[in-house]
């Protein structure tokens, strides 16, 4: 109780300190996303967390101010994974026992140290986690801020495998449970409702229609958003249909058609393409230059790098028969996003992050920005799905999600230019979170552990 209280403390205190001090960054080169240009030699003043003004000249700055000169850097948003996952992973296991708060909380910081402000936890949630949502949200543990679907919604004996660390997860046999199970849930304030649509390749029960059509129209009635786990095109587009509000992965059996593509955009659908997962489902078959890169390694759980380099678990990846699978999965995949991007379907970054060992948070949402631009998008494009677009899905692009005036001072300092390299966003200097510094990167610190 003590030590709790010296937290509280702390926190109060760095408030109170931080509200008193106004804080000049000059000289910034300022990436916001969506566009691929640079804005050179900027002034950014921050009182109490929120920028009040940008110039590109130095005139009445305050003169009893803390300046930081800024030559050199780049600053972009800090970035928002709308698809992970926290608590689940520990070691090189993923399961319902290494659900807890002190995991929970490292997660949270291992997310910041990679620049990654605000996490939208995809429906695998234990009970603890909801006053870590509330005092997330209020600012009172540091770390990413967490969003969350809670408890998604699964099938008896289907996806999500218990198994994987996914025991709370609503399983409903009948449209009336579901019903009656979207209102518990409801009274719980999760930000959206996730649904597993999936068979994984015929090995398991997929969800009957009856039961996500009862799913998502109670959750609309309840006014939450329902967010897909997909694999299938044909599944996308009758939920698509049913009013779905965000798919949660790539489709990746077939190539979009043009009438799928009018129907996004007609509804309004929100995409998040999740390309990473299906890299790492092979990545580690040979040793991509990453996996021996500081920046990947300290984003890994004790034991991980050990696991994926060893010559039994290139194996064990050769030999299964699903990687074959997984790897046309990623093309179509990448053909997929570049089609629904460039006809303007809003398009948000998620990883599934954290789900199993071998997808490290914090790195992969940077390898998730690669990926893309590998796909086809501009880093420009790449930064605003990573950041504004991610903000807009919340509902947070009013003060959150792009570094201008009358926002909160949300930015990750960068040593060199992203749009020349999206690489460049692992050059990672700083990380501030409401004008404080909260982080130097990743590199020389196993992050949060």
């Amino acid at each position: 109780m003590q030590i709790r209280h010296l937290f509280l403390a702390a926190v109060l205190v760095t408030g109170q300190i931080y509200a008193q001090n106004t804080l000049v960054f000059r000289h910034a080169n300022i990436v916001n996303g969506n566009r691929d240009e640079v804005q050179t030699n900027q002034t950014l003043v921050v009182q109490d967390g929120i920028i009040v003004s940008q110039h590109t000249e130095a005139a009445e700055l305050p003169k009893d101010a803390t300046y930081i000169d800024l030559s050199g850097k780049y600053l972009i948003p800090t970035l928002y994974n709308m698809h992970g996952h926290l608590g689940i992973i520990k070691d090189t296991t993923n399961a319902a026992a290494n659900y807890t708060a002190a995991n929970v909380r490292n997660q949270l910081l291992r997310y910041q140290h990679y620049g990654v402000s605000t996490v939208l936890s995809m429906g695998t949630e234990q009970a603890l986690l909801l006053p870590l949502r509330d005092s997330s949200r209020a600012g009172l543990i540091p770390g990413a801020t967490i969003y969350s679907a809670l408890y998604g919604f699964g099938v008896a004996g289907g996806a999500p495998p218990v198994a994987m660390g996914m025991s709370s997860v609503f399983r409903p046999e009948t449209a009336g449970q579901a019903q009656k199970q979207v209102d518990s849930l409801a009274a719980l304030k999760p930000d959206v409702i996730k649904i597993w649509v999936d068979d994984f390749g015929g090995s398991m029960p997929k969800m009957k229609p009856e039961i996500y059509t009862a799913i998502v129209q109670q959750a609309h009635a309840r006014g939450i958003r329902v967010a897909a786990h997909v694999y299938y095109l044909e599944d996308a587009r009758k939920l698509v249909q049913l009013g779905l509000d965000i798919i949660a992965h790539s489709i990746r059996d077939k190539e979009v058609d043009e009438a799928f593509i009018a129907l996004m955009k007609q509804r309004k659908v929100v995409y998040i393409p999740t390309l990473s997962l299906d890299e790492f489902a092979y990545a580690y078959e040979q040793t991509p230059a990453w996996v021996n890169d500081p920046f990947f390694r300290a984003s890994l759980e004790p034991g991980v790098y050990e696991m994926v380099t060893s010559t039994a678990y290139k194996q064990k990846v050769m030999n299964d028969p699903k990687t074959p699978r997984e790897k046309a999965a990623l093309k179509i995949a990448m053909r997929n996003l570049l089609k629904l991007y460039r006809a303007g379907v809003a398009t948000a970054l998620g990883t599934d992050s954290g789900a199993l060992p071998i997808r490290p948070q914090g790195f992969s949402e940077h390898q998730e920005m690669e990926l893309m631009v590998q796909a086809g998008l501009t880093p420009g494009e790449v930064i605003g799905i990573a950041t504004l677009n991610g903000a807009r899905l919340l509902g947070l692009a009013n003060k959150q999600g792009s570094i201008e005036t009358g926002k909160e001072a949300d930015f990750v300092i960068l040593n060199a230019n992203p749009l020349t390299d999206i690489k460049n966003t692992r050059k990672i200097n700083a990380v501030y979170r409401k004008g404080q510094k909260v982080s130097s990167g990743p590199i020389g610190t196993v992050a949060g552990i």
